[in-house]
């Protein structure tokens, strides 16, 4: 699989910078969805570039700083468990995305999304499904969001340590579901993800 050959036929429509967008932390019970949005370099091919869940942390962690140190921009966005609650996951993710893009220092004149949906992207974007397999760029945010989430699920282990999130980042385990029977939810749980609790 060529990782630039989505970003080079988009650059050769006419678009001039091009960004890649995605998303760590739909799924799970409890903590924020991350969004990251990337800038890569024209024709900068970061050497085991690939979708960030085929990848060892190890690998995770290494790539996050070769990319946070070639990419031209990057931006890294949260959508909080109450914006979850209030808005729904889709339009919460929606929120996170819109956040790294314009946290973004050069703008971009195209967003390349991971996955079908885009209509809460608030700038000119295509969706491509498993972008994070086929793009570089998208590859490159789908790194940065999962290890900026993993990153910060540990540090929530620190704060609530009968949960266990530093095992399973929040996902709906057997584990995660026990120790919620027995603690009940914490302020980092989205309440609509609890409701057969």
């Amino acid at each position: 699989m060529d990782l630039l050959s989505i970003e080079n036929s988009v650059y050769e429509e006419g678009f001039e910078c091009v960004c890649g967008v995605d998303e760590a932390g739909r799924g799970p019970l409890a903590g924020p969805v991350c969004a990251a949005a990337v800038i890569l370099p024209r024709n900068l091919l970061i050497p085991g570039l690939d979708d960030s869940k085929k990848l060892s942390e190890k690998s995770r962690e290494r790539l996050y700083e070769a990319i946070v140190s070639q990419a031209e921009a990057y931006g890294i966005a949260f959508a909080t468990e109450r914006e979850i609650d209030e808005l729904n996951i889709l339009n919460a993710t929606f929120l996170a995305m819109n956040r790294a893009i314009e946290m973004l220092s050069v703008k971009p004149s195209i967003a390349l999304i991971d996955g079908n949906r885009d209509s809460g992207i608030t700038m000119p974007s295509r969706t491509i499904i498993g972008g994070d397999g086929k793009c570089a760029s998208i590859a490159a945010a789908s790194i940065l969001a999962k290890v900026t989430r993993d990153r910060l699920m540990m540090h929530m282990a620190d704060k609530y340590p009968e949960y266990g999130f530093e095992r399973h980042k929040g996902y709906g385990t057997r584990e995660h579901y026990d120790r919620l029977k027995e603690h009940g939810p914490c302020e980092i749980h989205r309440r609509t993800f609890l409701k057969n609790l």
